[in-house]
């Protein structure tokens, strides 16, 4: 079976580098520094799923979330706030935006592995 494509966008490359690793075995790890470059590559690669930090330059992840949801090319893309700012006000935000998960940091590898596999469950039903 072809491995799925993952996007992270995220403008730490540790973060990137941790989450490239977690997921390299399993899935096409694709990379976005910015807010911007996610929605190019989301528009490019049709990854089956994005993973968005909120906190990221020339566009952050709540802008980003919102265009790539507000995108007919794009909107079905499971997106999962990977951050760390933890607070309901930013979870309700972000889940406006259209974000379909919000995860907060730190996270362990399998929690992230799960619901990231059960968002793409449901997503292609």
């Amino acid at each position: 079976m072809d491995k799925q494509k993952i996007l992270i966008a995220d403008d730490e490359p540790g973060v990137r580098l941790l989450v490239s690793r977690i997921l390299e075995e399993e899935y096409i790890v694709l990379e976005a520094a910015d807010g911007e470059e996610a929605i190019d590559i989301a528009k490019g690669q049709q990854p089956a799923l994005i993973l968005m930090d909120l906190m990221m330059p020339k566009m952050d992840g709540y802008a980003a979330c919102h265009r790539i949801k507000d995108d007919q090319a794009t909107k079905e893309i499971p997106v999962i706030i990977l951050t760390g700012i933890g607070h309901d006000l930013n979870k309700k935000f972000a889940e406006e935006m259209g974000a379909d998960e919000y995860i907060t940091k730190p996270f362990t590898r399998e929690s992230l592995l799960k619901r990231m596999r059960q968002l793409l469950i449901s997503s292609q039903q």
